[in-house]
Parts: structure tokens; C-alpha cells; sequence
């Protein structure tokens, strides 16, 4: 069984997405990259409890008015990607894992340098397109 994973695209009143710069580690995945923030679902947690818990952790953030967006099928995982209005200037958001946070809009994105796939993840959001389940259902 694939492991899981929780990420969420925290979106500003002027469409831009927050990203973070991860950890220049050569022991860590996709060092000095851009990323959503997010983290592993641990076993018997739901991916919303995962995605609560990690921007408790790492952002210092209530996100229990995000809602489900879309799941994509990683070779690696299943990404569950939740959406939420947000709006905080980055430089005050606190941080503890990565080295920063910053707001982009679409045209900015630094597509060629975003880790675990996230360009399609981005891509589809910008397009406003969602995955959907083997239900035909739109992911909430």
C-alpha cells in the first residue's frame, strides 16, 4: 500500500499560493526546493487531522476550515490536497521547518524548482480544474 501524504494550497485574497522553501539537506528529499506545505499521514490519523496537526507544527496555523480539493495518485503516495483563504503577510507567519515562506501569484511560481510533483498540483489549480474519485465525485 502506497504511504499518504496532506498538503494544502493556502490562497490570498490577490490568487497567490503560499509556498516554502524546504531545508538546503542533502539528507532530506528534494533539498532547496519550493513546496506545499504538508506532511505524512500517520497510521490511523485522517488526512485533515494530518494537515491540522503538520500547520499546527510547522506554521503555527489553524486550517480546520480547509476543505478537500483534490487526491492525485503519486507513483510514490496518494496526495491529498486541501484549499483554504488565508491571509497573513509571509514574513509573520512562524516557521519551523524550511528555511522561508512567500506568496505567488501563477506567472511567478518557480515551476522548475517545486518538489514531489506539486507542478501538476499547481498547474491543475491555477487552470481551476479538481481531481475526482473513482466515484465521479468532486473531492471535498
Amino acid at each position: 500500500m502506497k504511504r499518504a501524504g496532506a498538503s494544502i494550497i493556502l490562497k490570498n485574497p490577490r490568487n497567490q499560493v503560499l509556498l516554502f522553501l524546504r531545508d538546503d539537506k542533502p539528507e532530506i528529499p528534494y533539498p532547496n526546493l519550493w513546496d506545499l506545505p504538508g506532511g505524512h499521514v500517520e497510521d490511523a490519523e485522517t488526512p485533515k487531522a494530518c494537515i491540522m496537526r503538520e500547520m499546527l507544527e510547522e506554521i503555527e496555523t489553524d486550517v480546520s476550515a480547509c476543505h478537500r480539493h483534490a487526491i492525485y495518485d503519486f507513483p510514490d503516495r496518494i496526495e491529498y490536497i486541501f484549499l483554504m483563504d488565508f491571509e497573513a503577510a509571509a514574513e509573520t507567519i512562524p516557521l519551523h521547518e524550511g528555511q522561508c515562506l512567500r506568496w505567488f501569484a501563477e506567472k511567478e511560481i518557480p515551476w522548475d524548482n517545486l518538489a514531489f510533483g506539486f507542478e501538476f498540483v499547481l498547474r491543475d489549480y491555477f487552470a481551476g480544474r479538481q481531481r475526482w474519485d473513482d466515484d465521479g465525485e468532486v473531492q471535498d
